[in-house]
């Protein structure tokens, strides 16, 4: 083999395992945008069992063929407060699980004389290009992106599969590859690799190929495969590096139960050595003459055996990492923060928008308890409830200002039109509800000026405030209904509310000029009692406001 064979035999490669990369990415960004919903509702069942679990992590990372993207997911869960330690510990063996089936993918690919299945396959590359030219709904380009990715994959596995065939007529290269024999060596490099290229499926199919192409060998394949395992948890580990402490848990418990899969099988095959089999032998006597199916086997194997070893330890692997990553005494809980939405997610944005839209559904139950606070304050001068307003008004200003920037970026990724044109609605929700917790303010600062002047308000004029919360909370009620299961009934019902507390400030208005001629208040207090009633005006419109927002996307 001359050095022009070289130099294009390593260009396909190259190539191919860039070709292999994109498809993946396709495959995984489109499946998940296409499945968001039952992906929501997957892993709304994981608190059932840790079996669930890791069913979920299973068919999640199948689906989206990225354990990667499913890890990081579970990270952000975590850190965002939705799920525990034990819920994404038994997601993330799933996971594990669940990324074998590009393995599989690859091997069947390999199978066929006369037309190979992979040229089949490859097919489907042509075919999802022609839907993605000409097809103009979004689930169409959605299936488009799916087939275009999976066609894709095979592309690129031809393109590796050939660069290996010319290095594998190398005897230079073949002897220097026979060097590398010692299990832990061979399980760095594939440790390694994995890490350079942020995915295990890309190394799993090129440790296929190059077993099938005789470039090294079954048992050797294996331990790399095994490696593959510990370096896709890097991905992992960046994500929880900046992340809360339980995040960072979650990534060491991803670590361990890769390492821990690794040490056991090593330790196995150390056992077995002593009567001159390995791996290779094994699975070579039980899946004989197909070299791609003996390896994709081992790899589903060895993650199925190892979660049945950890899965009944997790518990004490929880314990272990909440020791290795102690809680810290002195860490501030008051500080304003999201509740469900994390950086983390943007790699997964279907769910990122489901988060969104709960962070402004709970940004709206922040606002309207300082609404209450306000007027219970009013009313009784008692700031016995001062302080919750205040951090409730830090955390109102924080989601409006980091909402805005989260949703900027998550509008950058690929999203179904549904999902931007909901997004779009966001920012305005936002500033409503921020508006909502100024004027709650407001309220507040009428009391302070009637505390200050040692003025109250008369027996009637706290029966109208009370009247006229009780509508607004009403109003919430409808509202909060309307955004959160786009109910057009609910909207119709906060409408009416909302003529009625129209017509109650009104009737404030008209009632404070009887009081104000009959000498039963005085100027300054009947000046925030007039505040008071526009303020609460103003909010009813702003809680209309986000209501009305279902009209775009519904």
């Amino acid at each position: 083999m001359d050095g022009i064979q070289i130099a294009t035999s390593v260009l396909s490669l190259v190539a191919g395992v860039g070709v292999f990369i994109i498809a993946c990415t396709m495959m995984s960004s489109n499946l998940e945008a296409l499945g968001s919903k039952k992906l929501k509702e997957l892993f709304a069942k994981t608190a059932k069992s840790k079996l669930v679990g890791v069913g979920v992590g299973t068919v999640t990372t199948a689906a989206i063929q990225s354990s990667s993207a499913t890890s990081v997911m579970v990270i952000g869960f975590v850190n965002a407060g939705i799920m525990t330690l034990a819920q994404a510990a038994t997601v993330i063996y799933g996971a594990n699980i669940g990324t074998t089936v590009t393995g599989q993918l690859v091997a069947l690919g390999m199978f066929g004389n006369s037309v190979s299945t992979s040229v089949i396959f490859a097919t489907f590359a042509g075919i999802g290009a022609f839907i993605l030219a000409f097809a103009k709904k979004d689930k169409l380009q959605k299936i488009g992106g799916i087939l275009a990715g999976f066609g894709m994959l095979f592309v690129g596995l031809s393109m590796m599969s050939g660069a290996m065939k010319y290095f594998s007529e190398l005897e230079g290269v073949k002897n220097f590859l026979a060097l590398f024999k010692n299990p832990i060596l061979l399980v760095l490099i594939g440790a390694l690799l994995t890490a350079l290229v942020q995915s295990s499926s890309v190394m799993t199919s090129m440790a296929i190929t190059m077993v099938v192409s005789g470039l090294i060998t079954l048992n050797q394949g294996v331990y790399i495969t095994m490696g593959s395992n510990i370096g896709t948890c890097v991905t992992a580990l960046i994500a929880g590096l900046t992340s809360t402490r339980n995040a960072k848990r979650t990534a060491l418990i991803h670590l361990i139960f890769n390492v821990s899969g690794v040490v056991v099988f090593i330790l196995i095959g150390l056992f077995i050595s002593f009567g001159g089999i390995n791996y290779g032998w094994l699975f070579e006597k039980m899946f004989p003459s197909a070299p791609q199916l003996q390896m994709s086997m081992f790899h589903t194997l060895f993650n199925v055996i190892t979660v049945i070893i950890v899965l009944p330890f997790t518990n004490l692997l929880i314990k272990l990492v909440t020791k290795i990553i102690p809680d810290k005494k002195d860490e501030k809980s008051d500080e304003p923060r999201f509740y469900f939405v994390e950086e983390h997610l943007l790699a997964t944005p279907p769910i990122a928008v489901m988060q969104v839209k709960n962070e402004i559904m709970n940004m709206a139950k922040i606002a309207h308890e300082n609404f209450n606070i306000a007027c219970e304050l009013i009313c009784t001068l008692n700031y016995e409830k001062i302080d919750t307003f205040r951090k409730n008004e830090k955390t109102l200003d924080f989601l409006n200002r980091e909402l805005n920037r989260f949703v900027a970026k998550l509008l950058k990724s690929d999203l179904s039109e549904k999902d931007r044109v909901y997004l779009s609605t966001v920012i305005r929700s936002a500033a409503d509800l921020e508006r909502v917790g100024d004027y709650a303010e407001n309220i507040t600062e009428y009391s302070d000026k009637m505390k200050d002047t040692n003025g109250k308000f008369s027996t009637e004029a706290i029966a109208e405030i009370g009247e006229v919360n009780t509508l607004v909370n009403a109003l919430f009620e409808s509202v909060f209904k309307t955004y959160a299961n786009c109910d057009a009934e609910a909207l119709k019902a906060a409408y009416r509310i909302e003529d009625n507390i129209d017509a109650a400030t009104n009737r404030m208005a008209d009632s404070h000029i009887e009081r104000l001629e009959h000498g039963e208040c005085t100027p300054e207090v009947g000046a925030q009692y007039l505040s008071l009633a526009a303020n609460i005006e103003r909010i009813a419109d702003h809680y209309i406001n986000v209501a009305k927002t279902i009209k775009a996307y519904s």
